[in-house]
């Protein structure tokens, strides 16, 4: 009897982490309505080329952190107050910067986003090959430092072998 409330005790435990995951988070939010396709299509596309900045790899649309929601019912509202797709933009970039975008321009702001993994690349392949090299001029040094005895002593004993 003892073992089994140690066993329940253990699993109710182990399992408030998921119950507190999966449980509600209080009321689901209404979705955005709009009266104007138009907008709306204004609204999907903005979705999709601004990106949430909790997820980061993600764009508005495919995230599901309230962050993104929130971003979703501004850009939302401002469309809805007659802001065009550049004005939404441009508030986004101003408030948040170039990250927001999820393709940011090239610019000298940008530059080491854009090239930052190139760069990081090409000296990951020059460590590389200078390592190569070292080891390869370090293996060459170590039989070259065998005397000529030590050498013969070497031969016999892989002919043996």
């Amino acid at each position: 009897m003892k073992n089994h409330k140690h066993f329940l005790l253990l699993l109710l435990f182990c399992l408030l982490p998921v119950l507190a995951i999966a449980g509600p988070k209080g009321a689901p939010k209404p979705p955005i309505v709009f009266d104007d396709p138009q907008v709306e299509q204004d609204y999907q596309e903005l979705a999709e080329e601004l990106r949430c900045l909790v997820c980061q790899n993600q764009n508005l649309i495919d995230s599901n952190a309230d962050l993104a929601d929130d971003l979703r019912r501004e850009v939302a509202k401002m469309l809805k107050q007659g802001k065009n797709k550049e004005q939404v933009t441009e508030f986004m970039v101003n408030r948040y910067g170039d990250f927001v975008l999820y393709n940011p321009p090239v610019k000298s702001t940008t530059w080491l986003l854009w090239g930052g993994p190139f760069v990081l690349m090409f000296v990951g392949v020059f460590v590389l090959l200078k390592k190569i090299r070292a080891n390869k001029e370090e293996s060459q040094t170590d039989s070259a430092d065998l005397s000529d005895e030590e050498k013969q002593k070497l031969q016999d004993i892989l002919k043996n072998q």
